[in-house]
Formats: structure tokens, C-alpha cells, sequence
């Protein structure tokens, strides 16, 4: 038995003994290394999933939502213009109510004059000159100046 014990406590026995334990160790923490990577990858795998699915779902009801924010804030503008313009009308009708404005209007744009006044419109001398083709066309009846518009249009088309 001493023989045994000798050769269980020489160097080269505990030297394959530390060696088989610590390659046991090794071998016990890569496959929990293993198992605990699998677990994680399946577990990304999951979250991710998850999450494009989530990205899908939620993609087509934030466009929406975007979009008719967009056109509420269209129709908010279009709204304030339009009370600007209803503005602009409301006082447009106060000053045509006003008899010294009405007046003013009237004899700006009919040309209307006051009894006792004499009223000139002056005429621009180039504008008044009609041109050679005018000239023509007003010295022929109506009806073959019709006829012409109707020939040059056919024309036109071909």
C-alpha cells in the first residue's frame, strides 16, 4: 500500500490528475458557454422578429397619421385665408355703403360727371390707330369677317 500511496502522491499523478480536472472544467463551461449562446441567439432571433414585426404593423398607421396631420394643417391655412378674404369683403361692402366712396367709385370707373362738368377721357394716339388688317376687317360686312375666322380656323387644324 505505501507503493500505492507514493504513486498516488508523485508528481506525475497529481500533474494528470490537475490536467484531467482542469480539462473537465474546461469542457463544463464551453458547453454552458454553448448552451447559454444558443439560448441567446434564440432569443435575438425572437426579439427581432418581434420588433420587425412591430415596425411592420406599425408603419402603414404612422404614414396615415403623418399624412392627415399634414392635411389638417392645409385645411387650418386655407381656413385662416379664407377668413382674411371674408375680412376684406365684410369691409369692402362697409365702404360701398358710404355714399362719398360710391360716388368716388362711380365717376372713376363709368366715367360719370356731375351736372355742370364736363368730362374728358384721353386716348393714347397709338392705341387709337387700328391696324392695317383692322382697317380692312371693318370695312367689310360682318358676315364675311365671320366667315374668315371660320376658314382660318379650318386651317389651322390640318
Amino acid at each position: 500500500m505505501a507503493g500505492r500511496d507514493r504513486d498516488r502522491f508523485s508528481t506525475a499523478t497529481r500533474l494528470r490528475l490537475l490536467g484531467e480536472q482542469t480539462a473537465a472544467r474546461v469542457y463544463r463551461s464551453q458547453t454552458k458557454r454553448q448552451a447559454r449562446r444558443s439560448r441567446l441567439t434564440g432569443r435575438a432571433a425572437l426579439l427581432a422578429l418581434v420588433l420587425c414585426t412591430l415596425v411592420v404593423a406599425l408603419a402603414y398607421p404612422m404614414r396615415q397619421y403623418v399624412s392627415q396631420r399634414a392635411q389638417v394643417a392645409d385645411l387650418e391655412r386655407q381656413q385662416e385665408q379664407a377668413r382674411r378674404r371674408v375680412e376684406q369683403l365684410r369691409d369692402l361692402k362697409a365702404r360701398w355703403q358710404d355714399d362719398a366712396y360710391a360716388e368716388q367709385q362711380i365717376r372713376q370707373r363709368l366715367h360719370y360727371v356731375m351736372p355742370g362738368e364736363t368730362g374728358y377721357i384721353v386716348i393714347d394716339p397709338h392705341a387709337a390707330r387700328p391696324s392695317p388688317l383692322e382697317r380692312t376687317a371693318a370695312a367689310r360686312p360682318w358676315y364675311a369677317n365671320v366667315w374668315d375666322g371660320v376658314d382660318k380656323a379650318d386651317q389651322s387644324d390640318r
